[in-house]
């Protein structure tokens, strides 16, 4: 039992690898943050259905019960998405991403009341560790600071994500986590499509490799992944855990973007750090 919560922590952070790609993408890729979203969905569709197609999963979806949650966490997710990039444009790697980890405390939170799951005490506290190690990462509270509006839409994608999060909970297992992904994916690239027109003078194919690693690695391969550890763990727990994600971010955008955390950063990332430790831990046991 034991070995194979090992492997489910194992997955849990391969996942945050893929996903923690997302940073430095949102601030290399020079293209307006919806239309990277567009093409992010619209790629990571096409990856996720051929793979659903290969292992031969039923793609009927019953319309009376799951469309309505299929419609709202595929809204939510294209609202997570444009929200976060964004943050990182308009902050830098760090802040888009510590700015998106206070859904921890949020869903921690929101939990209680949505699934109807005991409280727990440990969560807040943890919770609050996040929370100060963010403190730390952010540079001002000056509402007309790029940085601090950077901060505050990621605290908005932040809200989608954990709404979202609690939402998909409660049909995962009724649904197949990749073709839970490949409709959530479907209703993005719908509600998304009008920004091909938006933006339509934008230079993509320059940056379709860039892209396509955007679609298959961080979306549908990362966040399938995080979906399926929802069935292991409880989301108030497997968010927490997944506070690692922007550790892995920073230390991407250090290599690829030269963007160096200052001694602030490197507090809060180590207190977000701990904090994983601690809940990984716990969920051992």
């Amino acid at each position: 039992m034991k070995n194979r919560t090992y492997q489910h922590l194992f997955i849990l952070n391969f996942a945050m690898l893929c996903l923690c790609t997302s940073g430095a993408l949102g601030r290399y890729i020079s293209l307006p943050a919806p239309l990277i979203i567009w093409y992010r969905v619209f790629f990571a569709l096409l990856f996720l259905g051929s793979y659903c197609y290969w292992k031969k999963y039923d793609f009927r979806l019953d319309i009376k019960k799951h469309g309505v949650v299929v419609g709202l966490s595929g809204l939510l997710m294209s609202t997570n998405f444009v929200a976060f990039f964004y943050a990182l444009q308009w902050s830098n790697v760090a802040i888009g991403m510590l700015s998106l980890f206070t859904f921890p405390i949020m869903t921690t939170l929101l939990e209680p009341l949505v699934l109807k799951t005991p409280f727990q005490k440990v969560h807040l506290l943890l919770g609050g560790m996040v929370l100060l190690g963010i403190y730390f990462l952010a540079p001002s509270f000056d509402f007309k600071d790029g940085m601090t509006q950077g901060l505050l839409i990621g605290l908005f994608s932040a809200f989608a994500w954990a709404i979202r999060n609690l939402i998909v909970k409660r049909h995962m297992g009724e649904i197949n986590s990749s073709l839970f992904m490949f409709y959530q994916l479907a209703v993005a690239v719908i509600l998304l499509f009008p920004v091909l027109f938006i933006f339509k003078e934008a230079a993509v194919v320059p940056q379709l490799p860039y892209l396509l690693f955007l679609g298959l690695v961080t979306t549908a391969i990362g966040h399938t992944l995080f979906l399926q550890s929802l069935d292991h763990f409880s989301v108030s727990t497997a968010s927490i855990m997944a506070s690692v994600q922007p550790i892995y971010g920073i230390i991407v955008a250090m290599i690829f973007l030269q963007e160096i955390p200052t001694e602030r950063s490197l507090i809060g990332g180590a207190l977000i750090l701990l904090t994983v430790v601690v809940e990984s831990r716990r969920s051992l046991r």
